[in-house]
């Protein structure tokens, strides 16, 4: 923890877990509800359960299929209201959610990596930075050339 974080660096990486979690839970039947998160702290502290559920993460994301991209979902965001009320989901797509989540990780590795620099670590140039942004410098430093 620094003191200008009220969380540490573990409980970010906990949130994006538990928002791939909640994807993963819902994506089989269609109904992916962010709100619905577990939350397990044990993830924010201890580095071989934090370890071991991204293995699951990964291995999981890899059991999708191109196919898979395309299916429609219904969404229910952080906060929108009871998941009985229609209007709280949100039509969608597994690829569309995939999108979301890639950008909703690197804002979070963007604060993870502030926090590493005030605590006197440097973690490398390209963590934390969106991969459009990644695409605009390496277009940039071959036009440099």
């Amino acid at each position: 923890k620094h003191p200008f974080s009220k969380y540490g660096i573990g409980s970010h990486f906990r949130h994006c877990f538990d928002f791939y979690n909640s994807f993963l839970s819902g994506v089989e039947d269609g109904r992916i509800d962010y709100d619905d998160r577990d939350r397990d702290e044990r993830i924010e502290r201890d580095r071989m359960t934090a370890i071991s559920r991204l293995e699951a993460i990964i291995d999981r994301l890899e059991e999708l299929s191109e196919l898979d991209n395309q299916i429609p979902v219904l969404v229910r965001l952080e906060d929108a209201g009871d998941e009985r009320d229609p209007s709280a989901w949100s039509y969608s797509s597994v690829m569309r959610e995939l999108q979301s989540l890639v950008s909703h990780t690197v804002h979070h590795y963007a604060l993870i990596a502030v926090m590493l620099q005030l605590n006197g670590f440097q973690p490398p140039e390209e963590f934390g930075v969106a991969p459009s942004t990644l695409k605009r410098w390496r277009a940039t430093a071959s036009c440099a050339r």
